[in-house]
């Protein structure tokens, strides 16, 4: 699924407009009506107080709309216009002349603290008082607004986005950002909800589909694209009927040291079971009978050192290589990986002390292959490109670094981004349960599987990524969080395959009129 910039959802406003001959009140009312339906469809004309609170921009003018429909539907509503400007737009004013022929009880102005209605913990808020358009700070009365809806307790929907937060850049006070229970946003989820700084402004949220012009949703180059079922479909590989282990594949991967040897075995494991052919695990000698016993499957080369990875030498030749996963930051194994990063030609998948290793002497980076992937959790990464103020700040260090070293980087996270040169892929799977031990050198293993199979690396990235997350997701409804390690989401690998095949998501729902007018 595409998620489209603030500037691309106004482009396609005005497209769908003129394409489809509509006014650009009309497809507001079509915005407002698909909240409404939202709404009616759960409430089913229950009595529940419904404080709708307005802006004077076209967010304010959808919570217009809805407040409408649910005062002709019979609900116990409750208007408010934050009048916080004495700017109006024009889709605003047309619904706000709208409700006052609809209803004796206009919307009350809100125009300071004293101004504020009383919300109980059993009412509901719709959130209609900014939407993508803010591009300034707010008044302090409508912070103490916001902070007034969270003391409340009151089930809060917000229409779009929270109110106050930024879609491209980050907020400056969170006691001026609605915290949602909710989010309802029209044609496309926002990149918001998925970063760490912002996400938390809204517990859940869903996309609600106002018929935006087909043609436009479907040709338009987005930055950000969210990864579901759907969208790794396309990617995966079939196998034919007369294939054999050689058509997949040798995984190597390089790592584990004194006491860290469950780092390689589980990347070794992981390899072998999202599908390479072969797997061979280069390790110090110390970790042999560790690895030969819990890996009966894969093969084994030591390095002469008894504790660590000193001397990366191999005699065989394989399709990729996974390493640094609890191999140490010696001076010794440092010295070891330079060695091999100056002859390697092979593709790499590089994690955890390989990427330390290279954040200490960065001049190791230009030696990478083109198309390496790097798979950094935060602490990793910032050592990677430098510290950051926010999260979008990240995000352009993360793609000014993928295109600087023509490197496809995969940022570790409760929604995991791959990042490769002005391109970001969202993971939409996994789950608490993930923050373990091991988790981690899993994706490495997956990854590398993948591209011993003949995925290219970002397809590989992307594809691993949302196998992972799925196989933990699978695993934790027989484990729960808690329980959740990092080797049963080897074992559930195999499910997340199968997933693939089960009925897929469904289509959004079309704009629609209300329901009782069907």
């Amino acid at each position: 699924m595409k998620i489209f910039s603030k500037e691309q959802i106004y482009e396609g406003d005005q497209l769908t407009s003129k394409k489809q001959n509509i006014t650009s009140t009309e497809l507001m009312e079509r915005a407002g009506i698909q909240i409404f339906n939202w709404l009616h469809i759960r409430m089913q004309g229950a009595q529940v107080p419904i404080h709708v609170f307005c802006g004077i921009g076209n967010n304010g003018g959808d919570g217009l709309v809805v407040a409408r429909h649910l005062i002709t539907h019979g609900y116990n509503v409750k208007t408010y216009v934050v009048n916080c400007s004495d700017k109006r737009t024009k889709d605003f004013l047309i619904n706000y002349d709208l409700i006052k022929q609809t209803t004796k009880k206009w919307p009350d102005m809100l125009s300071c603290e004293t101004d504020f209605p009383e919300i109980h913990k059993d009412d509901i808020i719709v959130d209609a008082v900014f939407g993508i358009g803010l591009n300034r700070p707010i008044n302090d009365w409508v912070k103490s607004l916001f902070v007034h809806f969270k003391k409340s307790g009151a089930f809060t929907l917000a229409i779009d986005v929270p109110s106050g937060v930024y879609t491209d850049k980050a907020i400056e006070d969170e006691n001026g950002v609605v915290w949602a229970n909710y989010t309802l946003s029209f044609q496309s989820p926002k990149l918001i909800f998925f970063l760490p700084e912002t996400a938390k402004f809204s517990i859940e949220w869903e996309v609600l589909d106002i018929g935006i012009d087909r043609e436009f949703l479907i040709t338009t180059e987005t930055e950000s694209e969210l990864i579901g079922k759907n969208e790794v479909l396309p990617i995966y590989k079939p196998r034919k009927k007369f294939a054999h282990k050689g058509d997949f594949g040798h995984s190597l991967i390089i790592g584990g040291s004194y006491g860290k040897m469950g780092s390689a075995l589980l990347s070794s494991r992981a390899a072998l079971s999202i599908g390479a052919g072969l797997v061979t695990s280069f390790i110090p000698k110390i970790g042999y009978q560790i690895m030969q016993t819990a890996f009966p499957e894969g093969m084994v080369i030591t390095d002469d050192n008894e504790t660590m990875i000193s001397d990366i030498k191999f005699d065989i030749e394989p399709t990729v290589i996974g390493l640094g996963i609890g191999m140490g930051t010696s001076t010794e194994t440092a010295s070891a990986l330079e060695k091999f990063l100056k002859t390697n030609k092979k593709p790499l998948v590089i994690d955890a002390d390989g990427l330390n290793i290279m954040s200490k002497k960065k001049a190791l980076l230009k030696l990478l292959p083109e198309m390496s992937v790097l798979t950094p959790h935060p602490k990793e990464l910032e050592r990677l490109i430098g510290k950051w103020k926010d999260d979008f700040e990240k995000l352009k260090k993360a793609k000014a670094f993928s295109k600087k070293y023509n490197v496809v980087l995969v940022i570790k996270g409760a929604n995991t981004i791959t990042v490769y040169n002005e391109k970001l892929y969202v993971n939409t799977t996994g789950n608490p349960g993930m923050a373990t031990a091991g988790t981690g050198d899993v994706l490495t293993g997956v990854i590398t599987g993948l591209i011993s199979q003949g995925y290219d690396a970002l397809g590989a990235a992307i594809f691993g990524v949302y196998l992972h997350g799925k196989a933990a997701d699978l695993a934790i409804e027989d484990l729960g969080y808690q329980s959740l390690i990092a080797s049963y989401i080897i074992e559930a690998l195999g499910e997340a395959y199968i997933d693939l095949f089960k009925q897929t998501e469904q289509p959004q729902v079309e704009a629609q009129e209300p329901d009782d007018k069907k």
